[in-house]
């Protein structure tokens, strides 16, 4: 299928690891040229190039944090002064897995506003920063990256809910002017740092990485984690005119949960 996205253009944030990595590759792939966004420049300047020698296409790292609104201005300003436009915002800057875990007791205030401040915020900053452009010439995508612990009973889950809540709110806002916004939730993903972890597992019980896989995805339905490969092609499908009708919608990419009921 011809997705129809030849000489776009991509910011995807938290993109020089993981699955924002694996995002930015499958665009180019598909003729994107792409701005990747993270905190570390030589992170950045490593994918960056990585990308590019594949694809072809022009890949530039622009280091932001997005929980300053000036850095995700510049971000998106250096966007189009380098590469001549913006169509396309993929939110995935984030703390993998959140990092507020375990009990009300353990429970830190401060990491619980830096996640919001981050990933729903943070999310919130690129859009604001990317809409008048978009709006301007009648069409964009944005595609957020969430986590099915939005549809858990769990204070990490708290920032995956509001980013849904948020799309719904934005999608209604900006319809009319062709700019589409959805929500992709993955499950467990073999990021690089979810990698490290089953790993460290692993070692630690003196098991296989295989056994722990399977332990991890008990309740999933295809048994397995997800590869971000996985998601990238979802995330490139949604970013494309192909997918006109899908707004304010989450798709759930973690392999079917057990024994749950969505409508």
């Amino acid at each position: 299928m011809d997705l129809e996205l030849q000489g776009k253009v991509a910011i995807v944030t938290g993109g020089s690891k993981g699955i924002g990595k694996a995002i930015a590759l499958e665009l180019a792939r598909e003729g994107v040229d792409v701005a990747i966004a993270a905190r570390t420049k030589a992170d950045l300047d490593a994918t960056a190039g990585e990308i590019a020698a594949e694809t072809g296409r022009k890949v530039i790292g622009i280091p932001t944090d997005t929980t300053s609104s000036e850095d995700v201005q510049r971000m998106v300003d250096t966007t189009i002064a380098e590469l001549g436009g913006v169509d396309i915002l993929v939110n995935s800057a984030a703390m993998v897995g959140g990092q507020v875990r375990g009990s009300l007791q353990e429970a830190e205030e401060k990491d619980l506003i830096e996640d919001l401040d981050t990933k729903v915020v943070g999310y919130f900053r690129a859009i604001k920063a990317v809409a008048a452009h978009m709006q301007a010439q009648k069409w964009g995508r944005i595609i957020s990256i969430g986590g099915v612990s939005a549809r858990q009973a769990t204070i990490y889950g708290l920032r995956n809910a509001a980013v849904v809540h948020m799309t719904k709110t934005l999608s209604d806002q900006l319809g009319s002017d062709g700019i589409t916004l959805n929500v992709v939730h993955p499950g467990l993903t073999l990021s690089e740092v979810i990698e490290d972890r089953l790993d460290s597992q692993a070692e630690q019980q003196g098991v296989s990485r295989e056994e722990i896989d399977s332990s991890v995805s008990q309740n999933v339905a295809i048994g397995r984690p997800i590869d971000p490969q996985e998601l990238a092609w979802l995330t490139a499908y949604l970013a494309s005119p192909k997918a006109e009708c899908i707004t304010g919608e989450v798709i759930a990419a973690g392999g079917g949960a057990k024994g749950a009921v969505h409508q």
